[in-house]
């Protein structure tokens, strides 16, 4: 049930036909975790919280850096040092407090992923970096959770929804991030944020794209991104959308599945 306070603060969301009521309680019952409190994490989780999502994870063990604060709106000056995790939970307690924050400062690998990911109820990785996408799609496969999942570049950035637990309507499986992306780039071949810069706008775009996407996976309205990449160019403002599709050979959920465990990817 939503108090008087709630009804008030999400009232622009209730009037929604596609949010109403039963959608703002379906937030509120949500549990959501983020995988990153950096460029892309910080703006879903305010918008997430903003949104009032019941409950928010925040996977992530470092620190705030002077550097950051281009893009990583969540934190602020006065934050230089702490853990991302403190300096985002307040920021999130600052913007409603009808929100529970769950701080999980560590960094997320094969010991522990299953365990972070088992817990909640949709997981938006907002990562930087593909071996970590590549564990945290793994895990939600073999946790069976929905996972929403971003990355971005310079100006450039792509989104989409992975759900390959489950099946298309024609009992297809649905595709997972592997069938996407079958291998990681060779190693050093895409330069690191520090070394190739970042637009800190671009970051919020597809931040706040990500917090759209589980939105509407939790409230259950529009088309979703399953089997759908949508890419971003900023420097020329195009959308573009590929579709991509279940790769029999993958080796999460292919005719001969070869990952039935978690382990460091290379």
């Amino acid at each position: 049930m939503l108090n008087s306070d709630e009804l008030e603060r999400y009232a622009r969301h209730i009037v929604l036909h596609e949010v109403g009521g039963p959608g703002q309680a379906a937030l509120k019952r949500a549990r959501v975790l983020v995988v990153g409190a950096g460029g892309l994490g910080a703006p879903a989780l305010l918008y997430l919280a903003a949104a009032g999502v019941g409950t928010i994870g925040i996977v992530d063990d470092d620190r705030v850096s002077l550097s950051n604060l281009q893009r990583q709106v969540i934190h602020a000056t006065p934050d230089i040092g702490q853990p991302k995790v403190d300096s985002a939970a307040a920021a999130i307690r600052r913007l409603n407090p009808h929100v529970a924050v769950e701080l999980h400062a560590e960094r997320l690998g094969p010991a522990n992923a299953l365990r972070l990911v088992g817990g909640y109820d949709i997981v938006a990785d907002g990562s930087d970096n593909f071996a970590t996408r590549y564990l945290v799609s793994d895990a939600c496969f073999l946790a069976r959770k929905p996972l929403v999942t971003a990355a971005v570049g310079t100006f450039d950035g792509t989104l989409t929804t992975i759900r390959a637990h489950e099946c298309a309507a024609d009992g297809t499986p649905n595709p997972t991030y592997r069938c996407l992306f079958p291998e990681p780039p060779p190693e050093g071949s895409v330069p690191a944020c520090a070394e190739a810069g970042i637009l800190g706008a671009v970051a919020g775009i597809l931040g706040s794209m990500v917090a759209l996407e589980v939105i509407r996976e939790i409230v259950g309205f529009g088309e979703g991104l399953v089997g759908r990449l949508v890419m971003v160019d900023t420097r020329s403002m195009r959308f573009e959308t590929l579709e991509y599709r279940w790769d029999l050979a993958n080796p999460l959920n292919g005719e001969q599945p070869t990952i039935r465990a978690l382990a460091v990817q290379s």
